[in-house]
């Protein structure tokens, strides 16, 4: 693409969320502005900004007569795609409060959130979703209405014995009435985001309009994006990441937003779509690079030195280009490494890539400079629910991948006690939701927020070495920090997902969930039945992983000596209570739920 031009909404102009969809939507309103993947005739359809607004305005219509006013909360229980906007954009013309739901969260934890915030109408996804929440609801008075959106056998009968449900086809109108930009106050409550907390119950993080204006606002100060843009939605839009970064953002821009099919067809929809911006967090990116690894080792010597001289030249053009090192001769070799081994793996992520952003964990520094020795723009941000959600992000000139860059403007950083990075700015929350007490809390007595992150600031960047909760403290005072250990061995593929443990204990010890593909394989190495749980309790191969993780680990601080090792092959996941929607291990319950394997740990020495 030769041109690109800019058509930046303002925050002034904007005023509200709804404000910013109608601002768009008269100033270009035959543009593209979704594009989504129709299953029923299997082909990617395309909406203009001027026909969403005609589907807005048929559920703002339906909206209107469900006897709802100002300020009250509707939910939202979707997949990604242009219904999840236009459901959000009807409500919020109204002054009605969005309340986003994951998809793939457990039925108690949805109908806590419902509860919690008496949402009076629920737009699920399909028949099968209402079924599995409706009896942890139980006769809870909400939702009054539910709007199933899928038709189906299935919807019809939900419909016809259960009279609070709607199939969203014969409850929406014809069409509706185009409508005003309403005169609203930009700070009154937009949505509340309950956070999938690793203890506890979630809290709901009450978000106002101007808060994400100007987090999408200043986001854009810091990485420019085009109407020309084409952004590629993959995380779910009840991530306020995503939903800021890829639909916010966007309509702030006038650029166009194409949503994936699934994360399992993720490669085949970055060739077909090409996307120029991507949001991902870094298990997107691990996952490609450890692809990368295996189908290197299948390749002869030659190839695979050919393809390490690549990423080193890569990434020595890299510091180059950022001014952090001068000229070698060997960057003389870039232009032909760059065709011939750079240029076809980035093919295969669409070839037009020129911003990907990782943010919602930290990003594995092997990662990173895999993927911008070949040429990625790749950067890394940093932010919280409580912060709408971004408070840094390295520009693509100033890209530091060891940190997560540079605080956006406005917004302020510090460090406070115990090194925790605290963080004031138009962008922090209203508060939680009926929770008083966790809103005191997260504030100093001088109004910054408590991030709950440790960090130092060199220069304009900053950097996150460690979580405040999360550090191990051993018996013997030492105090190790886990993070980064267990995301180091989580990039072995013979690991699904780790934890450390040690808290109050002499030594480290390890949690580990084997990779299903290469497990079978690994057991009949040392003899061993891969069916029999026995056999994940096998002293030699135990002692053998516990050396292989030493090894890993050789570059770390001398704490990071793990002694024993328990392994499982069930994995951790939302459906078990062992995970959050947004992937973050729950510690303490997976150490309540292997309890056992634990203490087997610090019994006798092997």
């Amino acid at each position: 693409m030769n041109q690109w031009s800019e058509d930046l909404i303002s925050v002034e102009r904007a005023g509200t969320l709804d404000g910013l969809f109608h601002q768009r939507l008269h100033r270009s309103p035959d543009r593209p502005a979704y594009q989504w993947f129709d299953r029923g005739a299997e082909t990617w359809r395309q909406l203009t900004w001027r026909e969403t607004a005609e589907q807005v305005a048929r559920w703002r219509a339906a909206l209107s007569g469900e006897s709802l006013h100002p300020g009250d909360r509707v939910a939202v229980l979707l997949r990604n795609g242009p219904d999840w906007v236009i459901f959000d954009q009807a409500a919020l013309s109204l002054g009605l409060v969005s309340v986003p739901l994951y998809t793939d969260d457990r039925a108690e934890n949805a109908a806590h959130i419902l509860q919690d915030a008496d949402c009076k109408v629920l737009l699920i996804q399909d028949a099968s979703r209402w079924k599995r929440l409706a009896p942890a609801l139980g006769e809870a008075r909400y939702p009054q209405r539910v709007v199933i959106l899928e038709d189906s056998e299935q919807s019809r009968r939900v419909a016809t014995y259960d009279e609070r449900a709607v199939i969203a086809a014969r409850w929406l109108p014809e069409r509706g009435e185009p409508w005003a930009q309403r005169v609203a106050d930009p700070h009154s409550l937009a949505t509340i985001v309950y956070t999938s907390g690793t203890t506890g119950r979630p809290k709901g993080v009450m978000l106002s309009h101007v808060n994400i204006l100007a987090n999408a606002h200043a986001s854009v100060t810091m990485l420019d994006v085009y109407q020309e843009d084409l952004f590629l939605s993959f995380l779910p839009l009840s991530h306020m990441l995503e939903r800021m970064g890829s639909y916010y953002l966007p309509m702030m821009t006038g650029s166009t937003v194409a949503y994936a099919r699934s994360i399992t067809q993720l490669g085949e929809d970055l060739q077909t779509i090409r996307p120029s911006v991507i949001i991902a967090v870094p298990r997107v990116f691990e996952r490609v690079y450890q692809r990368i690894q295996d189908q290197l080792e299948g390749r002869p010597k030659p190839l695979r030195a050919l393809f390490k001289l690549a990423v080193d030249v890569g990434w020595m053009a890299f510091e180059h280009r950022q001014g952090r090192r001068g000229w070698h001769p060997l960057l003389l070799l870039w232009p032909w490494l760059r065709r011939k081994v750079a240029r076809p793996v980035l093919e295969r992520l669409g070839g037009r890539l020129r911003a990907a952003v990782s943010g919602g964990a930290p990003m594995p520094f092997g990662v990173a400079r895999l993927f911008i020795g070949l040429e990625l723009p790749l950067v890394q941000g940093y932010g919280l629910t409580e912060t709408s959600p971004v408070v840094a992000v390295n520009p693509l000139e100033d890209n530091r991948p060891d940190s997560v860059g540079i605080p956006l403007r406005g917004i302020q950083v510090r460090i406070g006690a115990d090194d925790e990075l605290q963080v004031k700015g138009p962008c922090n929350m209203l508060g939680y939701w009926n929770n008083h007490a966790a809103t005191a809390h997260l504030f100093t007595a001088d109004g910054w927020l408590r991030t709950g992150d440790q960090a130092r600031i060199d220069g304009r960047h900053v950097y996150i070495t460690g979580r405040i909760k999360d550090i191990l403290v051993l018996s013997n005072g030492e105090k190790v920090p886990p993070a980064d250990m267990e995301m180091t061995l989580g990039l072995d593929p013979l690991f699904d997902q780790v934890l450390i443990v040690g808290e109050g204990r002499s030594y480290l010890t390890a949690l580990l969930v084997m990779n299903p593909d290469l497990w079978p394989s690994l057991a009949r190495d040392y003899g061993l039945d891969p069916e029999h749980a026995e056999s994940l309790s096998h002293p030699p191969l135990l002692r053998d992983l516990v050396k292989r993780i030493r090894d890993a680990l050789a570059d770390f601080p001398g704490y990071a000596k793990v002694r024993r090792v328990a392994l499982t092959r069930e994995p951790w996941s939302v459906e078990n209570g062992l995970l959050t929607p947004t992937m973050k291990v729950k510690r303490n319950q997976v150490l309540a739920h292997y309890r056992d394997a634990v203490e087997r740990m610090y019994a006798e020495h092997l």
